[in-house]
């Protein structure tokens, strides 16, 4: 295997694990902020590296189109452009693809569709989009997938399953192995259980570094999206790490955790730092409330973050109401360090074997 993960410590389905990259090592169950366009949002890559994470994630789509793959391989591959030294994974373009709707046309080759910046034309087939990841040095590279919407017509998640099996064929198969690189193969299926495992058999078949649980996340109930972590993560093998894509919040985390999920990424901890939001030990709070803006007290007083061992929650409310940028960055610095410390917490339930006891606040969503 081009990557390396031991699993250390099990309690129940979760474990605790190390994923072994050419950029270093991530303890797992981890969290991989997001720096779609080669930047996690109001962050500095130090910032970043701050809070705990080892791994962010990067977007094919965006940075093909914007400042282009051959330009950042000229310029010395993504970690360098982004002054990054830790791992990567990213994502295949699928799913920006898809989300165009009216821009894009699928076929059985790829997705042809026109840019969203500027109405350009482009043909993204799995053989371009791993190409593409090679050229920005991914250590984590995910095949290209479709991701059916939901709802849909079980016909026409059938189809979208079986173009996805077939272009993960292609994926793997253009991929070049390399010594701390891999590929990670996509389950779809919408809701539907046995679709699911009908990917899940084949993906493990063609063979893949790691399995991502893809589709989920999309509208459908938390309930919904345990049923089909339950149902996927048997099928997939116990000796390769295990990726929830687009999930979530807290208490996703923790209940995909417990049913043996290693991996997620998620907009949530710093779109909600741009937008008021922090998420603490003792629930969420909303920075734009009034209830704060004669509090002294700090955010978390557990937290080790710039927020809360240099500023107020009055402060962070002025600024947050003032729309100040700084409002942007020390919350989102915050969300990422509780998050970063959601999964520590979490490995060391796991390695102490207390999972099972392990709860959020009630007023954590």
């Amino acid at each position: 295997m081009s990557l390396g993960f031991e699993i250390l410590a099990r309690d129940g389905a979760a474990r605790v694990g190390r994923l072994t990259t050419a950029h270093g090592a991530i303890d797992t169950p981890a969290f991989m902020p997001i720096g779609t366009a080669g930047t996690v949002k109001a962050m500095t890559p130090e910032g970043v590296a701050a809070t705990g994470a080892r791994i962010v994630l990067g977007n094919t789509y965006h940075l093909m189109l914007r400042p282009g793959a051959e330009r950042i391989a000229a310029l010395g591959g993504l970690h360098r452009f982004m002054n990054w030294p830790h791992a990567i994974l990213t994502d295949s373009g699928g799913f920006q693809v898809m989300s165009l709707k009216a821009l894009r046309t699928i076929g059985e080759e790829g997705v042809a569709f026109r840019s969203h910046l500027d109405g350009s034309r482009h043909l993204l087939t799995p053989e371009r989009s791993i190409e593409i990841q090679h050229l920005l040095g991914a250590d984590i590279t995910m095949a290209f997938d479709e991701c059916a919407p939901f709802p849909a017509e079980r016909d026409t998640i059938e189809a979208s399953v079986e173009r996805t099996l077939r272009w993960a064929e292609r994926s793997r198969a253009a991929f070049t192995p390399r010594p701390g690189h891999g590929i990670f193969g996509i389950v779809q299926g919408g809701v539907h259980a046995d679709l699911r495992q009908r990917a899940a058999v084949r993906l493990v078949e063609i063979g893949f570094d790691g399995y991502a649980i893809g589709g989920l996340a999309i509208g459908e109930s938390q309930a919904t999206t345990f049923a089909m972590v339950e149902n996927d993560v048997p099928m997939l093998p116990a000796d390769r790490p295990r990726y929830l894509m687009g999930v979530g919040k807290p208490a996703d985390l923790v209940g995909a955790v417990k049913r043996g999920v290693d991996m997620f990424d998620c907009v949530v901890p710093t779109r909600s730092g741009r937008t008021g939001q922090a998420f603490t030990r003792e629930g969420a709070l909303n920075l734009r409330n009034a209830r704060h803006a004669d509090d002294p007290a700090p955010l978390d007083p557990l937290c080790r973050c710039p927020a809360c061992t240099g500023f107020s929650r009055a402060y962070l409310h002025h600024l947050t109401k003032a729309q100040e940028i700084l409002a942007s960055m020390l919350l989102t610095q915050h969300n990422l360090t509780y998050y970063a410390d959601l999964m520590a917490d979490l490995r060391t339930a796991i390695t102490k074997g207390r999972l099972s006891a392990f709860q959020l606040s009630e007023t954590n969503p």
